[in-house]
């Protein structure tokens, strides 16, 4: 995968990932759903890498 097919990649998913960020009731929110969160933060992170 090219260097700039890895940052389009990366922009859909973090993109994705503040639209649910945003989209979080924070009177609703477990703490699975704060790890899932995490989780989607490290593939990132490992996406990068």
């Amino acid at each position: 995968m090219t260097q700039q097919a890895k940052i389009d990649q990366l922009k859909v998913q973090l993109s994705g990932f503040l639209e649910q960020l945003e989209s979080l009731d924070p009177s609703k929110t477990s703490v699975e759903d704060i790890d899932s969160l995490i989780e989607i933060i490290e593939k990132l992170e490992a996406d990068l890498h």
